[in-house]
């Protein structure tokens, strides 16, 4: 899932220290980065809409329990309902299960970057639908990310001819365009609750279409319970959305903009490290170079975006 900087910063909850805030942020990145390997090990033991439906059930129940011994679990106001809806539905179900059935045709590693290319897509959408100001360096940005997704799709990076390579590419790249879509509406709208009061509820709405996805379309499917699965499991909901979208949205609010901004840039480079001291996946030049200019491309967009504010 992508980090919270592209959302309204958390609201009315104590800071951490910044040495613990800094431990929380390093932790949060390095789960999310190195889960990328994990989902495509845990896909060969669980179909795409079943992982979906357990990894967000779990985050789920992990994120009302802390909010409930927090003393901040809220109902939504009716203004923020819209808002739960498009994110549950666009940035958590449709992301996950697009991500889901990319990662058996596609590397890990390339995974982590092509799903990472969200703020990509946001530029062109927010000078379109919010009409939203070109910065030069937002259009530096979007160039290098335009340059990086060539990288990455040149013939020479993967098998053109290979049908399942490239529903997979672009499955990746619907993810992308999916968490963007809701990233804009979030952008075009005021906030009531903090993102974190409002995330299991978005969780609680990605569960119906996932749920009926898995008993349309994976059916036949029987669980076939072993420890590695029960750990995959508890990795991805529990870890990798429970922990990270409590951690990612505290230290939102605990450290300053540009240090999460470009802090979590590290999780697709984690992604592509993981992938290959885990799975052996080769550090290709297409790989290397596209994680590169993309990831020039999100620091630059990420910089715009902070505008004046301090840069520290």
């Amino acid at each position: 899932m992508n980090s919270p900087a592209d959302q309204p910063a958390a609201r009315s909850a104590p800071a951490l220290s910044r040495p613990l805030a800094y431990g929380l942020f390093g932790a949060t990145v390095l789960v999310w980065g190195s889960n990328w390997p994990i989902m495509k090990v845990g896909l060969e033991m669980i179909p795409p809409f079943w992982f979906a439906l357990s990894r967000v059930v779990l985050g789920c129940l992990v994120l009302f329990a802390v909010l409930a011994a927090l003393r901040r679990l809220e109902v939504p106001r009716r203004s923020d309902l819209p808002l739960v809806f498009s994110v549950g539905v666009l940035q958590v179900a449709v992301f996950l299960v697009t991500i889901n059935r990319a990662l058996p045709a596609v590397g890990a590693g390339r995974s982590a970057i092509l799903a990472y290319t969200t703020p990509l897509w946001v530029v062109p959408g927010a000078l379109l639908l919010l009409r939203e100001r070109l910065r030069p360096l937002k259009l530096a940005g979007l160039l290098l990310g335009l340059l990086g997704v060539a990288i990455l799709f040149n013939p020479a990076a993967f098998d053109w001819g290979d049908p399942t390579q490239r529903w997979g590419n672009a499955l990746l790249m619907l993810a992308a365009l999916a968490s963007a879509l809701a990233i804009l509406h979030v952008r075009s709208r005021h906030w009531h609750g903090s993102p974190l009061q409002l995330a299991p509820w978005q969780l609680l709405v990605a569960i119906p279409p996932l749920l009926a996805g898995a008993l349309i379309l994976e059916a036949d499917w029987r669980p076939q319970p072993s420890w590695e699965l029960g750990l995959i499991l508890l990795y991805n909901g529990v870890l990798a959305t429970g922990f990270c979208y409590w951690g990612s949205f505290t230290v939102t609010r605990a450290l300053p903009a540009i240090s999460t901004s470009l802090g979590f840039l590290g999780v697709p480079m984690i992604g592509v490290a993981s992938s290959a001291l885990a799975l052996g996946e080769p550090l290709s030049a297409s790989v290397l170079g596209g994680l590169l200019a993309i990831l020039g491309c999100l620091a630059l967009v990420n910089l715009s975006d902070l505008g004046p504010r301090r840069r520290s």
